[in-house]
């Protein structure tokens, strides 16, 4: 961040036609390429098509502190680029990951002296904002509670568990998706003409499932293999003076980059299968897991690895199983999955293999139940197509001045006053009150939970507690 007058102009003027030029014509294929409006954008299209909501803001220069969340390559830098372009704010940019407290400090007291002296406002942009600790956030919280600045942090971490909750709270939150294999295959298409070369359909396909959803990544694998393409079209691999290599492009016609391109531009870590047999290996890893089939489970798991598959796809897959296959029958389940991908992310291949190795084998041993998963459905579906339905009066909020005087709270029993911590008493909307979405299963931990829903539910509830054994469990 910037410390004297001359840094701090540099800072502001990061964004500068000067700087724009120098991109368009240098620098690595994805800074070339980062879009230059918001039509440009690629995906997040429920943030920046015409009429949503952030793009609203942006194009009318009122973004409030706002904090960008989504996975690496979905866009957030970006679109802090482009609200430094729309705004009449001075945009400071900065990352947590190199400023400290003192950059802070001196970035808000040049704030404060720009708006008495000019009036003008100030977004300071904070990429990596969850590495700040608590008690840098701290530094912000008054300048942006009293509006001397708007802050813009960009963060692939939950925001939730990273952000103290006081700025969290001032803040907006736009969540990030990654893309989508149609926005990816346009993304693509903007590098292979970037880079005046064509690519085969299988090239195309097979470089849209390693990017995961990541444009950054799409585009740096279409720069290295497009290096590599046009080597081999000149016949540069062979010796000085030898003619085309094999399968070198005909003179005067674009390189063209193919699955083997691709391959050497990763390392040789590429899918030895097309994208359907990808998307066919993890269905296999996942129903060998919820079959309880732990050989196979590894199995599959190493034939992705080994095929080159991010090991944080094959974590995600894991996690989302512990809840939807194994569920409450086994609650250590989730702790088990998630450690895993968290070890992924600290150790990374090939030693992570054997965190992964140990979640499906936990995974694929556990009792299964889908109970979890089936009452979530049966809750959204109420929600979405149920009758409208009131929070019930007696457990409304009555601790703001005037609630009792409206009925709020009134009738309410405190659990924690009664003989064994519990009241019967109604939680649901009336029109809800005998709709059940979770039903236990016979299963392990389950059969337990059912015991205590049977001892402690409502009526309506008990009689609809029992452990069952439906097809849909495991």
């Amino acid at each position: 961040m910037p410390g004297s007058a001359s840094r701090r102009s540099a800072a502001t003027d990061l964004f500068s036609a000067s700087a724009e030029r120098d991109l368009a014509t240098g620098g690595p294929l994805a800074m070339r390429l980062r879009p230059r409006s918001l039509d440009e954008v690629v995906g997040q299209q429920h943030l920046v098509a015409p009429g949503a909501p952030l793009r609203t803001l942006i194009e009318s220069d009122r973004v409030g502190s706002a904090i960008l969340w989504g996975p690496a390559g979905s866009g957030k830098t970006t679109l802090a680029r482009l609200i430094a372009k729309y705004t009449s704010k001075v945009f400071v940019p900065g990352s947590a990951v190199t400023a400290g407290v003192k950059e802070v400090r001196g970035v808000l007291e040049e704030a404060r002296r720009r708006r008495a002296e000019t009036g003008r406002g100030t977004i300071l942009f904070l990429d990596e904002v969850h590495r700040f600790n608590k008690a840098q956030q701290d530094v912000l919280l008054p300048a942006v509670e009293e509006g001397l600045i708007v802050l813009i942090g960009a963060t692939t971490e939950n925001p939730f568990f990273e952000l103290n909750a006081p700025l969290l709270s001032r803040s907006t939150l736009w969540r990030l998706e990654p893309l989508d294999e149609a926005a990816l295959a346009e993304v693509v298409r903007r590098g292979l003409e970037a880079e005046g070369v064509e690519a085969e359909p299988d090239a195309v396909g097979a470089l849209i499932a390693v990017a995961e959803g990541d444009a950054r990544a799409a585009l740096t694998m279409v720069e290295l293999a497009a290096v590599l393409a046009r080597q081999r079209g000149t016949g540069a691999q062979g010796a000085p003076g030898a003619g085309p290599a094999k399968g070198a492009e005909p003179a005067g016609r674009r390189a063209r980059i193919t699955r083997d391109d691709l391959s050497r531009a990763r390392g040789g870590r590429l899918f030895h299968q097309g994208a359907d047999e990808h998307y066919d290996q993890v269905s296999a890893l996942i129903k060998s897991i919820r079959g309880s089939d732990p050989d196979a489970g590894l199995y599959w798991m190493v034939r992705m690895l080994e095929a080159g598959e991010d090991p944080r796809f094959i974590a995600r897959r894991l996690v989302i199983l512990a809840s939807e296959d194994v569920g409450l029958a086994d609650p250590q389940a989730l702790l088990v999955a998630a450690a895993a991908a968290q070890a992924v992310e600290f150790v990374g291949l090939p030693e992570a293999s054997l965190n992964l190795a140990e979640a499906v084998v936990y995974l694929a041993t556990a009792p299964k139940s889908n109970r979890v998963t089936v009452a979530l459905g049966r809750a959204k579906a109420d929600v979405a197509c149920g009758p409208r339905a009131e929070v019930p009066v007696h457990l409304r909020d009555a601790h703001y001045r005037g609630a009792a005087t409206i009925g709020h709270g009134t009738g309410y029993r405190y659990p924690h006053d009664e003989a064994g911590g519990w009241v019967e008493q109604q939680y649901r909307p009336a029109a809800l009150e005998r709709h059940i979405y979770y039903e236990p299963s016979a299963f392990g931990e389950e059969a337990e939970i059912a015991r205590r829903i049977q001892g402690q539910g409502s009526a309506s509830r008990r009689s609809s507690a029992e452990p069952s054994t439906s097809a849909g469990d495991a």
